[in-house]
């Protein structure tokens, strides 16, 4: 879907010259895209409904080598594949986004915050700073789903009230401009 958005609507986009896909990165972005989705997005869950102790420490392990793996790109490039914005960085955002406020506790992937990493909450919020990224996300509504959906994991429903993280604070990102 991601895709088809990226090329098939441009007759009525705002934006029509945008290319979250580019040819000269589709290998990257998809190389990209399988790592991040295997060890972070999906890696998020597999902590959050693991059933038993080792199957949980693999998991954690397994999220925080390629949370670490984002900490080291992004310390030398703008976005996870380069200095082009991309449809992999929002694949990646929408689970860095939720990190710190529900997967850190509803998922126990508590092992570090996002926040302890300098690259990663930079990255963040540059791309929370992102023209438009703002409005897709309302903490509020994804701490209620979260909190309030999985019974098994928090069976009283019960939402924390923080935390509360500025991602409108500046951040350090541009030092990658060309």
């Amino acid at each position: 879907i991601i895709r088809m958005f990226n090329t098939e609507f441009n007759n009525v986009a705002k934006n029509p010259s945008l290319d979250l896909y580019p040819s000269h990165l589709r290998d990257t972005i998809d190389e990209t895209n399988e790592w991040v989705f295997n060890g972070i997005n999906n890696g998020v869950y597999k902590c959050g409904f693991a059933r038993k102790q080792e199957p949980y420490n693999e998991a954690v392990n397994q999220l925080y080598e390629a949370v670490d793996r984002c900490e080291d790109i992004l310390g030398k490039q703008r976005y996870i594949c380069g200095n082009t914005f991309t449809e992999a960085d929002i694949r990646l955002f929408v689970t860095l986004i939720r990190f710190d406020e529900v997967y850190a506790v509803h998922f126990k992937c508590n092992k570090r915050l996002l926040r302890e990493y300098p690259n990663i909450f930079n990255y963040i919020k540059d791309i929370y700073q992102v023209n438009g990224m703002r409005s897709t996300v309302n903490m509020e509504h994804i701490k209620q789903h979260y909190y309030g959906s999985h019974p098994t994991i928090n069976p009283f429903g019960i939402i924390p009230l923080g935390p509360n993280i500025d991602y409108s604070s500046p951040h350090d990102r541009e030092r990658f401009s060309s």
